[in-house]
């Protein structure tokens, strides 16, 4: 039983310590820890709004056609909780002191993901019985850092629109691309429960998707650390120029 909480813990753990550690200068432990455990507490209620929202869809049962498990990728799953991640983000963000940097919107929104993504995970390990090490491995492997790069997308928009353009575009992205992001996923990861054919091609096709995913997380991550530096380098000079006048 601790072997199987540590396997469903320890990849949001990692995760949150690499994004912590990446950033040019670290949040304080407290305020991301807080960020964390209100992940934690938007389970429950998004649970009960992905329930009420599939009873609507498909009523007692579940979806038999790929159309049906996309629809509830795209309606049960990834909108209510992107939809309440951002939802709890813009909420802690506008209290929080600490939110002065590019870099903070990434940290911040990633710890939220990640405090929901492990308690997701513990449910998925102990629900799966003997099987839980292969349960453990493949959410260690794919679904908790899917949760983890949708949080990075959602976080770099956030930034770019409260530090840098306060457009409607901006303001959209926030929402709809780790909403795309997560949707396309559990698409791709749901199919296999209605058609064994392309579940199992799609298995080689999620395996990509979530590389590329990865790879655009890295390279939102590195956008705005160099934002970060630049804006540094900006208001270093402007303190030198100060000092001159």
């Amino acid at each position: 039983m601790y072997l199987m909480f540590i396997a469903a813990v320890l990849p949001a753990v990692l995760l949150g310590l690499f994004i912590w550690r990446k950033d040019p200068h670290p949040e304080p432990i407290r305020w991301v820890l807080r960020a964390f455990f209100i992940g934690v507490g938007i389970c429950i209620p998004v649970a009960f709004l992905e329930v009420y929202i599939s009873s609507l869809l498909f009523g007692d049962g579940s979806p038999t056609t790929l159309i049906g498990s996309t629809v509830n990728a795209f309606c049960v799953a990834a909108l209510p909780e992107e939809g309440a991640k951002l939802l709890v983000l813009w909420l802690f963000l506008r209290r929080c002191p600490q939110f002065d940097e590019h870099f903070d919107g990434i940290v911040y929104a990633v710890f939220i993901s990640l405090g929901f993504a492990t308690i997701e995970n513990i449910g998925y390990v102990f629900q799966s019985g003997e099987g839980w090490v292969t349960t453990a491995v493949m959410r260690a492997l794919l679904s908790v850092p899917g949760h983890y790069a949708f949080a990075i997308l959602m976080g770099y928009y956030y930034a770019l629109y409260h530090f840098v353009d306060r457009s409607k575009a901006n303001a959209a992205k926030m929402f709809l691309v780790p909403f795309l992001a997560h949707g396309v996923y559990d698409s791709i990861a749901m199919s296999g429960a209605v058609n064994p054919i392309a579940g199992s091609i799609c298995t080689v096709v999620l395996i990509y998707f979530c590389i590329k995913l990865q790879k655009e997380a890295s390279r939102k991550i590195a956008d705005l650390i160099k934002q970060n530096n630049e804006n540094a380098g900006t208001n270093s000079l402007g303190q030198t120029a100060g000092t001159l006048d």
